[in-house]
Parts: C-alpha cells; structure tokens; sequence
C-alpha cells in the first residue's frame, strides 16, 4: 500500500509539471513562424485550401484556445496532423509512435547491455584497484569518452563494410546492415524464409549501431560503478563486515555492491532518455528512421505537431524513467522505502 501511494504521489507531482511544460513548449513552438508559409508559395495551391488547413492546425485560434484545442485531441489520441510532406498529410500519432518504436529498439539493447558490462567491469576495477585490469578498464573508459559519437559510428560502419565484403567471398550473404523497419511478421525482418534467418538479420541490423552507443555508455557506467564501489568499500558497515571475518565475495555482494548501485540507477535513468533523444547521429550513419529522425524533419519543416508530439513523448519517457528509479532504490536500500 505504501508504494502505491508513493507511486500515486509522484504522478500526482509530475502530472502538473508536464501540463506546464507542454504550454510553455506549444507557445515556443507557436512562436517558430508560419508552418503554412512555404506552402503559401507554391503555386497551385488555393486560397481555400490554406484555410481548410489553418483551420485543421488550428491557426486561426488564439495561443490559448489553440493550445488547449491541441490538448484535448492529444488527450483522446487525435495528435492532429503532419505537414512535413506538404501537401501529403498524415496523422502525427502513427508516425511519432513508429519512430519511437524504431529507437526504443536500438537504445534500449545498447543501453541494457552498457549497463550490464559497465557494471561487471566497473566493480571489477575497484576491487582490483590499481591492478593491470583497472589500468585497462580506465584506458578504456577515458577511451571512448573522448571519442565522440559520430566518430565510433563511422569506425564501425567502415569495419561492417569490410566485414560484408570478406563474407561475400565465402560465398554468403552480407549480415550486417540497417534493419528492416515497420516489420509485421518475425520472417519480414530480414527477408529470410525462416524465423532463425529473420533473427540472425534482426541481430545483423541491430549490431553496428547498437555497439556504437553502447560504448560511449559503458564508459560512463563503467567509471561511473567503479568510484561508487570505492566509497562504499570504505564505509564502517562494510569494514565492520571485514572486521567480522566474512568472506570477501560476501562483503562485497551483500554489503557493498547494492548500495554502489544507487548512484549508477540515477545514471542510468538520465542516461537512457537523453541516449533516446541524442541518438540521432547515429540514426542517420545508419539509416534509422527514429526519433531523431522525425525531430530534424519536424524542426525544418517547421511541423508544430509532431514537434508536440516528439516532446511530450520524450517528457512523459523522462518521468516513466524518473518513477523506476525512484522504485529501484527502494529495493536497493529499504530505508528509503522507510522514508
């Protein structure tokens, strides 16, 4: 009961936080310029057909009125419409929500699988501190740190062309690639007769740019676990463990490990959302249409609602991250469940 209501009360706080953040961002984007404006100067466009569309974007409102017209269609799922391909419209909501699907995809494997490494090998260098493997796994982390990311994008793109070619003359088909997107079926994802050929080309998709945001993670998680470990490695609870004469494996699994976590549970939750929003370099080296994406599109078209729907996507993406962690540390360590 306590968690639900914890669970309750947070949403109650977040809720208010993004009706404000939604208005203030809708008068921003309002304020961009005239989405209509180079429709305005084709020619062949009607003088009734730049009303109809002022009146379906709702521009001949007010900023308020407009604001809350938008609203109360994205609150019952009608996000209105995308102007990004002119005179071709299309729903917004489809769209933002397929390119979300599309980069959740990519940031959620490469993420999970940082995390999971840069954990292993971050308390791996703080209890071998100073050894030859905390030596390499900083070399590593300060490594990749520098090297931004469209940089390890183009390394490994390089390398999977190459790859592809010495494949090709064994006699098989390429595997690396840019994945098969908006499949309907697991045999669409890579064109393959059968569900283990779809798999090894969904993997073969996913590979190169999931490697590439995720080293640039693992080197944050990994530096970021291992000054953790450090500090909790010299609390007094944890030298009384010693003290005691437990084995080290148990002191460092039972009493230390699980509050070094904390830290890296903040990390990870602001980590993933700005991993989804900044992931688009790395769509476009590998031609993923995701929200990166669709966010160039809407800024240079000047598309005010699925810009909208691109930031409260991201918003509500940002609590739901938010209220996770804020759960983990509660299992991590009872005592915040107690405060």
């Amino acid at each position: 009961m306590n968690l639900v209501v914890y669970i309750l009360r947070r949403l109650a706080i977040s809720i208010p936080i993004l009706f404000i953040g939604t208005f203030l961002v809708f008068c921003m984007v309002a304020a961009a310029g005239d989405p209509l404006g180079e429709l305005r100067t084709q020619p062949g466009v009607s003088q009734e057909s730049i009303r109809n569309l002022e009146a379906q974007l709702g521009l001949d409102m007010g900023i308020v009125p407009r604001y809350f017209d938008w609203l109360g269609g994205f609150l019952t799922g009608d996000w209105g419409i995308s102007i990004a391909q002119g005179a071709n419209m299309q729903p917004v909501f489809p769209k933002v929500m397929s390119a979300f699907e599309v980069t959740i995809q990519l940031v959620l494997a490469a993420e999970v699988i940082a995390l999971l490494l840069g954990v292993a090998v971050g308390v791996l260098a703080a209890v071998k501190q100073y050894s030859p493997i905390d030596y390499i796994a900083t070399t590593l982390a300060f490594l990749f740190f520098s090297m931004p990311i469209f940089c390890v994008a183009i390394i490994l793109k390089m390398y999977g062309i190459d790859l592809n070619i010495m494949i090709n003359n064994l006699g098989w088909d390429s595997w690396l690639g840019s994945p098969f997107l908006k499949t309907t079926s697991p045999e669409s994802l890579s064109g393959g007769d059968g569900f283990f050929d779809s798999i090894i080309g969904y993997i073969g998709g996913l590979a190169l740019p999931t490697l590439s945001i995720m080293f640039i993670s693992f080197a944050a998680y990994s530096r970021f676990q291992r000054s953790s470990m450090l500090d909790t490695m010299n609390m007094d609870y944890v030298r009384t463990a010693q003290a005691k004469g437990l084995a080290q494996s148990r002191v460092i699994m039972r009493h230390a490990f699980r509050n070094a976590l904390i830290p890296v549970t903040t990390l990870f939750s602001v980590n993933f959302v700005t991993v989804v929003t900044g992931a688009i370099i790395t769509e476009k080296v590998f031609a993923w249409n995701g929200m990166g994406t669709v966010l160039v599109e809407a800024v240079n078209k000047n598309d005010p609602n699925t810009l909208m729907g691109w930031i409260v996507v991201i918003a509500i993406a940002v609590v739901v991250a938010n209220l996770i962690a804020d759960l983990v540390y509660g299992i991590l360590d009872p005592r915040i469940r107690v405060g």
